[in-house]
């Protein structure tokens, strides 16, 4: 059977009911690739049903779909057996994810959708498959593929802070030349409390690395402490009077996170990256990891702070 596209896709998952047992045997599944592990058990039981030729359908103008379908704890189990089985055949060298910024969260401050479309190039063109199966003795498995993963604000989502490859989108602001209105709507919708407007206050409209350079200013104006602002442009949305502005967009860069049994969070490049400079990066990365992994060995395992300088070049 064909599902076709539309809103019966976007309620893909309501075809499911899954029974307590089966749920709750989801849930013993890390969170990190559980996703993919009930789309697997989703797929078997259409796979299943399928053969079995007994589908309950109903026809709907365009489109004929599956109604209703419970997923039971055999099929989570037989789902398990057809993965590990199946699992080598299934890698791709590399996984990409991005957080759900582009069904239209309010929180996006800077669009990921342009550089994970070419980071996922740019790793297909390096063909890390390849790599991975001339460097591992053993059976490939999921836990060996390079981590990337993409994010549109600070909220992270989807993790970038624990993968070999992390990006966030960003939006630097800046104080601008109109008078600010003291209405204190920015100290107010700071999440990270680093926006403050004090009398006699220094007018900071200059950025360098986390470093602050400001000089004082006759007028009240906010200040913003960049060595706590993580960039998620809040405050530029809430200003009714231009004085907070963006001064521009680009993404933070974090390489080496990892969980397992020694976790790490990702280092941070020091500064707000272009997209081309993040893809620059990449480039560097994957060289970097081509080089130094040896029998699979993540690029989170291999990579410390002292690695920084030959990476970004």
């Amino acid at each position: 059977m064909k599902f076709s596209g539309g809103n019966e896709d976007k309620n893909l998952e309501k075809r499911f009911s899954w029974t307590s047992e089966a749920e709750a045997s989801l849930k013993k599944v890390p969170f990190f690739v559980r996703k993919r592990a009930k789309k697997s058990v989703e797929q078997y039981v259409i796979d299943k049903v399928k053969n079995k030729d007994n589908l309950e359908v109903v026809s709907e103008k365009r489109v004929n779909f599956i109604r209703s379908y419970v997923v039971t704890i055999d099929d989570v189990k037989a789902a398990k057996d057809r993965f590990i089985s199946n699992m080598s055949k299934n890698i791709r060298g590399y996984q990409a994810d991005r957080c759900f910024g582009a069904s239209g969260c309010p929180n996006s401050a800077n669009s990921c959708e342009s550089v994970l479309e070419r980071s996922e190039k740019l790793l297909e063109q390096a063909d890390i498959l390849s790599f991975l199966k001339h460097s591992v003795k053993e059976d490939l498995k999921y836990h060996h593929e390079f981590r990337l993963s993409c994010s549109d604000c600070p909220n992270c989502c989807s993790q970038p802070q624990i993968k070999d490859f992390g990006i966030i989108g960003a939006v630097l602001p800046a104080i601008s030349d109109e008078p600010c209105s003291q209405c204190q709507a920015c100290v107010n919708a700071c999440p990270d409390s680093c926006i403050s407007i004090p009398d006699n206050c220094v007018t900071i409209n200059k950025y360098d690395e986390l470093t602050l350079i400001g000089e004082k200013s006759v007028e009240e104006k906010p200040v913003i402490d960049f060595s706590s602002c993580l960039m998620c442009g809040k405050c530029i949305k809430v200003c009714p009077t231009g004085t907070i502005c963006e001064e521009r967009r680009g993404f933070r860069v974090q390489l080496g996170g990892r969980l397992g049994r020694h976790p790490r969070l990702a280092i941070e490049i020091d500064r707000l990256l272009s997209e081309d400079e993040a893809i620059e990066v990449l480039k560097n990365v994957i060289a970097f990891y081509k080089k130094n992994s040896k029998n699979g060995e993540r690029f989170a395992k291999i990579f410390n702070k002292s690695n920084l300088s030959n990476i970004i070049k």
